[in-house]
């Protein structure tokens, strides 16, 4: 062989070795990662540590006992986005009236311990107001009617009859406490 021929082998197999070396080292080297994005780490469910302890208990006592009208009377007064008020009524002949009025509605809601009526305002007058319906207070036929006077509601007349329309009760009304408003 020739000489020239041999060194030039020498040289080729040199250069190959030292690219395989290179190629080698580069394959081993730990290459750098990306930083993870922000939708990476959304989607990506994250791990909570549990505990083996039982949480708290919630101890929810639950009063069943009913408190009696009067003994929560004087508790709240409660107050409602419309103007809606509740009024006690004394009335001669002996009658209790509870009276709710629901300004907005141009109503009263009256209770009595014979039945309860709504009775809507037939006048545009503040003094007397003057509210009717076509039933009697049980709801059955007749009518009622209520005027009260004054800016407070504190007086008011009642008048009711059944079926035979000739045989009107009439009450006089006077307020005993409001009992919201």
């Amino acid at each position: 062989m020739n000489v020239q021929l041999l060194k030039q082998w020498r040289t080729s197999i040199a250069v190959t070795g030292l690219l395989a070396g290179a190629l080698t080292i580069s394959a081993c080297q730990q290459q750098q990662e990306t930083e993870p994005s922000l939708e990476d780490d959304i989607s990506a469910e994250q791990s909570v540590p549990m505990s083996a302890e039982p949480a708290e208990p919630n101890d929810v006592l639950i009063d069943t006992q009913d408190p009696s009208l009067n003994e929560v009377k004087s508790d709240t007064v409660a107050s409602v986005n419309t103007p809606v008020s509740q009024m006690t009524y004394s009335c001669s002949p002996e009658l209790a009236v509870e009276a709710t009025y629901k300004d907005a509605d141009n109503q009263v809601v009256i209770a009595t311990a014979n039945g309860t009526t709504t009775l809507t305002k037939t006048n545009d007058a503040t003094n007397p107001e003057v509210f009717e319906t076509a039933n009697s207070i049980d709801g059955g036929a007749g009518f009622v009617q209520w005027r009260v006077a004054h800016q407070d509601r504190e007086t008011g007349v009642m008048r009711t009859a059944g079926a035979d329309s000739e045989n009107v009760s009439t009450y006089e009304c006077k307020k005993t406490e409001q009992s919201a408003g």
